[in-house]
């Protein structure tokens, strides 16, 4: 017995709560209870048949455990199993049986048998219960993990956030036990959802509302979080769901008219002309929602496409600009809450690119709350086709989130999960999860017929109650509401919705109301004219100067590496003495002139605090230390703010949070940078559904600019073009702005023109990467403080009379184009650069034409293949581009080639067509 003398003198509450330690964290136990809990973890396998029966030292030299402890332990072990796998064993499951899993959590798999189910036992104090009898302790564990909550957080490393979680649920035994005010709340809110739905579905027959009919709980969950958020310091909600419930959502929790919903539902033209308007079940909307102890929260529902889970980062963007700008000293006080499909969140990358976001410095919004409305189906596909994974949430691991899965039909326990979901969220500023199990009433539509694919589960559907037809028994039974006051509830809601009806017949038309109005007063709505108006960009040159003293000196009390005091160094010296500024140097003093007018700057993309070409260098490494230092935020007192972030490695979820952040900051300057230019591609679905339409879907003005290295340098195929072709086909009236500038001062402008406009577009930049250190690629600073944006860049060395070919061109391949004329001699040529690609500036480039008079050639040379670049943009919006000549690659279906020969070979002889009529390919 001396080998385990120690267990004489353990407390089975403190043995208990070292075994969980154990069980988690091995080696931090010390060695005598590690050995005797392997030591007991392998005979436990022995005995259940699942080990070779080699016993370890212990057993050998004949050393036994005191019996007293053994059952206590077997306690132990089968209160673990129930907080490890109890939620695999709930009554969460409306109208399906569940999977089978095994083992079981029956007596003997813990060798325990009913004869132990009156004896008492120590190991209930480590459920704060007192030495108890097993039943006790049974009925205890089956109350908290195995009714219609299931738990998910033993996975979790903190020992301070299970046991916070351990504590809560504890209580009441993870049941609620609300007032009947609260109770009646609850199925006000229920009634409603219910009402709602199938008001919809007698009025508009067959119409698409993609129902939340089977998880209508939803409704009161939602209700109630808005209500705690308020008293535990909440002040803005911000949301993102799909279509499934969310017209219930807009009506019964942000108060948007019913009415305007109806007259979305006649299919009204809308009061906007230059609007082309989006399905109803994709709109958002913002409101002000006094709660119940008069307390005023900001509610905010972002628009989304049909791509689901697209808008998840987006929200993200939203909630982290709303911190940023409104609630730096507690950002917890803004509230994401994400709403999934669970075939969604189980299928779609962007949900784990989102969740990777939720504890980086640069995306954290301080804890979402994602709810699942869990239909168990998608589209007309079976949960067990659509994952591998047990549950559709768990995703949640990633995070070691908290999973709450709760029986949709349950409106309580839903209820309850989302209070449960805020304190941990307000607690810890993590992620919390919300499977909410329930079913579709009909099919994806309301047109679908769900019997053809899944026959056996819509019969079961057919004939399942509601759940407030369900809640409303259960309150009957417990007195708390009687007949007459169901049929008040049913009656004053249907009268609300017939009058609201009625008053949305004699609209004429439909309006469609943006969201997030507070943060967008005083911005107005652009033309394409108004996009083509000059702008004043100059900035005063002592104030630069003093911004260009401020970047370009190191703190001496640090020690940097000798490559940064260099590169330091150096751009003293471009500005103060060569003055010649680079394009790193000029990009830098556009950051610093916003930065000094208050304007906040925020970039984000892979490797951009340094630049993937190491241009930038904006955040500067201590050498011994690592600590970071950003001069840009050292220039005055009373500056915006710069932020600035490597992102991790996503496009798709990256772009949408940079967007929902510029949507939410107009005031600020959002910048994503791909790593090269067609890396953007990862990120199609935002730049398709957002950036290029949203104005015109949603009336969403944004500011967003992306920045894509484009240039053909003989690095292949994926490093070479940012799919130009792609962005310019998007264009359309006034929806954005595309550029591919040459000089460091037009990039310069083109930064600054996109703050001082009083209407906000997304800027497309293809910008360089050979010119970043290319000898004539400069411009003194001079021109950045008194100059402005250029569209055009006329040929400034032309001697017009002389001129016989005019050639049109943009970007990098100008400096090419330069150095074959300055080669070849030809004073007959003029190389005109575009600058702006879209709006295209007609009216300079007509008059540019009418003055070459002499030039009897006109040519639009590129770099890309003839069906990329901008050729094609060209000329379906100038006629003029019709008669030129193009100089260009052939049609190819890669932008580059591979072997660096080929590729001169190429590029040479598009150089030498632009000189040679002749020679064209």
């Amino acid at each position: 017995m001396d080998k385990y003398s120690f267990l004489n003198a353990a407390h089975t509450a403190y043995f208990a709560e070292l075994y969980d330690k154990y069980l988690q964290y091995p080696d931090s136990v010390e060695p005598s209870w590690r050995a005797f809990f392997q030591g007991f973890d392998f005979g436990k396998t022995v005995e259940n048949g699942t080990a070779e029966r080699d016993m370890p030292m212990a057993q050998e030299e004949g050393v036994e455990i005191p019996e007293v402890f053994l059952k206590e332990f077997k306690v132990v072990q089968l209160i673990d199993a129930y907080q490890t796998r109890g939620h695999l064993f709930t009554a969460t499951n409306p109208v399906r049986e569940r999977r089978k899993y095994r083992p079981t959590l029956a007596l003997e798999n813990f060798g325990l048998s009913e004869e132990d189910l009156d004896k008492e036992f120590k190991a209930g104090e480590f459920l704060k219960l007192g030495a108890t009898s097993l039943r006790n302790i049974v009925e205890h564990l089956q109350k908290i993990y195995c009714e219609s909550i299931g738990m998910e957080y033993m996975f979790i490393r903190k020992p301070r956030e299970i046991n916070w979680i351990q504590t809560y649920i504890r209580r009441n035994e993870n049941h609620p036990n609300f007032s009947e005010e609260k109770k009646k709340q609850i199925l006000r809110k229920l009634n409603q959802a219910v009402s709602f739905e199938s008001f919809l579905h007698r009025k508009y027959v067959g119409q698409k509302r993609f129902s939340l009919e089977g998880n209508e709980t939803l409704i009161p969950a939602l209700d109630t979080l808005i209500e705690h958020a308020a008293e535990v310091g909440v002040h803005e909600f911000v949301m993102g769901m799909a279509h499934r419930g969310r017209l219930n959502t807009l009506t019964n929790i942000f108060g948007k008219s019913a009415k305007d919903i109806f007259s979305e539902f006649e299919g009204k033209d809308y009061e906007q002309e230059i609007f082309d308007g989006d399905v109803k079940y994709h709109l958002g909307w913002t409101s002000c929602r006094k709660t119940e102890s008069g307390k005023e929260i900001n509610l905010n529902m972002a628009p989304n496409p049909s791509h689901l889970e697209a808008v998840g980062p987006i929200v993200q963007g939203i909630a982290r600009a709303k911190q940023d700008d409104h609630h730096l000293d507690d950002p917890k006080s803004v509230l994401p809450i994400i709403v999934h499909g669970d075939a969604a969140i189980a299928g779609q990358g962007v949900v784990y690119e989102t969740i990777q976001m939720a504890q980086l410095e640069a995306y954290t919004t301080q804890g979402t709350i994602h709810i699942v409305v869990n239909n168990q189906i998608g589209f007309t596909t079976n949960y067990l086709e659509g994952r591998s994974s047990t549950y559709c949430t768990d995703v949640a691991k990633i995070t070691k989130s908290p999973v709450l899965h709760v029986n949709a039909d349950d409106a309580e326990a839903v209820v309850h999960a989302s209070i449960f979901a805020l304190d941990f969220r307000m607690h810890f500023q993590k992620d919390v999860f919300i499977d909410l199990l329930g079913y579709r009433k009909y099919g994806h539509n309301e047109g679908d017929e769900p019997r053809f694919t899944q026959p056996k589960l819509y019969k079961a559907i057919a004939k399942h109650d509601n759940s407030r037809d369900i809640y409303v028994k259960r309150l009957l039974q417990e007195n708390v509401i009687d007949e007459d006051y169901v049929e008040k509830l049913k009656e004053e809601y249907k009268k609300e919705l017939e009058e609201d009806l009625e008053s949305s017949k004699k609209e004429d038309k439909t309006v469609i109301t943006p969201i997030l109005q507070e943060e967008w007063e005083g911005y107005n709505y652009a033309t394409e004219s108004d996009m083509m108006e000059p702008v004043d960009t100059t900035f005063d040159l002592d104030n630069l100067s003093k911004i260009a003293k401020t970047i370009t000196k190191l703190p001496e009390d640090k020690k940097f590496m000798r490559k940064l005091g260099k590169l330091t160094e150096t751009r003293r010296k471009m500005y103060f003495d060569k003055n010649k500024l680079d394009w790193g140097m000029a990009e830098l003093l556009a950051y610093g002139t916003l930065l000094h007018e208050g304007h906040d700057v925020r970039m984000s993309g892979q490797d951009v605090e340094r630049g993937t070409f190491s241009h930038r260098h904006a955040v500067l490494k201590v050498e011994d230390s690592e600590e970071e230092v950003i001069l840009l935020n050292q220039l005055k007192e009373d500056q915006g703010e710069f932020y600035i972030y490597n992102s991790l490695l996503s496009e798709y979820a990256v772009l949408a949070f940079d967007y929902g952040y510029s949507m939410a900051s107009p005031n600020s300057l959002t910048i994503w940078e791909a790593q090269f230019g067609d890396f953007s591609n990862g990120a199609q679905i935002v730049i398709d559904q957002y950036i290029s339409a949203a104005e015109d879907k949603w009336k969403l003005q944004n500011g967003i600019v992306m920045f894509l290295p484009h240039g053909y340098e003989g690095q292949g195929a994926e490093h070479s073009s940012g799919r130009m072709e792609r962005y310019l086909q998007l264009c359309a009236k006034d929806n954005m702005f595309i550029a591919d500038v040459t000089t460091p001062a037009n990039f310069f402008h083109l930064l600054r023109r996109q703050v001082k406009v009083g209407f906000r577009k997304p800027l497309i930049v293809f910008t360089p990467k050979s010119l970043l250190r290319h000898s004539k690629v400069v411009s003194p600073k001079e021109d950045l403080a008194n100059g402005s944006f250029q569209t055009v860049i006329d040929d400034a060395d032309a001697k017009v009379e002389k001129i016989k070919t005019l050639v049109f061109c943009t970007g990098k391949f100008y400096y090419d184009l330069l150095e074959a004329k300055e080669e070849r001699e030809r004073e007959d040529v003029a190389l005109v650069r575009l600058e702006q690609l879209f709006p295209i500036p007609t009216s300079r480039i007509r008059e540019i034409i009418s003055k070459y008079e002499n030039a009897d050639d006109l040519v639009w040379a590129q770099e890309e293949p003839r069906n990329m670049g901008a050729y094609s943009h060209l000329l379906l919006h100038l006629e003029e581009f019709k008669n030129f000549r193009v100089c260009s690659r052939l049609f190819y279906g890669a932008p580059a080639a591979g072997s660096s020969v080929r590729f001169k070979r190429r590029h040479d002889r598009v150089i030498a067509g632009v000189f040679d009529k002749t020679l064209n390919e």
